[in-house]
């Protein structure tokens, strides 16, 4: 088993940033890749990012790309998000997700992972 802890919500003003954390435990060395998913107001949930554990191979979805950067680091078991520039369609809650299997979509579906976060709520006014 995997156990996440998502933390660095918040609430924002457009245009301004914040970090997203994620702690991971338990059988760690199982992890394949990680990603960032959310669930705005009324909204399914959907992929926002995720890196491979091995090598730090990274995705996006086209909604982040250029303002969003998802990192980790092994050391700390420890995945993080980076937004930028930050818009109010970005409000929602946001999970980390870890998966130990090989993910032939690429880590963009909720069926890919078998570990999720508890959420953490960012909050973007206009």
């Amino acid at each position: 088993q995997v156990q996440l802890v998502e933390s660095g919500g918040g609430l924002v003003q457009a245009g301004g940033s914040l970090r997203l954390s994620c702690a991971a435990s338990g059988r760690t060395f199982s992890i394949y890749a990680m990603g960032w998913f959310r669930q705005g107001p009324g909204k399914e949930r959907e992929f926002v990012s995720r890196i491979r554990w091995s090598d730090g191979r990274t995705y996006y979805a086209e909604s982040v790309q250029g303002r969003f950067t998802i990192s980790r680091n092994n050391t700390k078991n420890t995945l993080y998000l980076q937004m930028d520039s930050l818009r109010p369609e970005d409000t929602a809650v946001y999970y980390c997700a870890a998966g130990a299997r090989y993910q032939s979509s690429g880590g963009r579906y909720r069926r890919e992972y078998g570990y999720w976060g508890q959420g953490t709520q960012a909050t973007v006014s206009s």
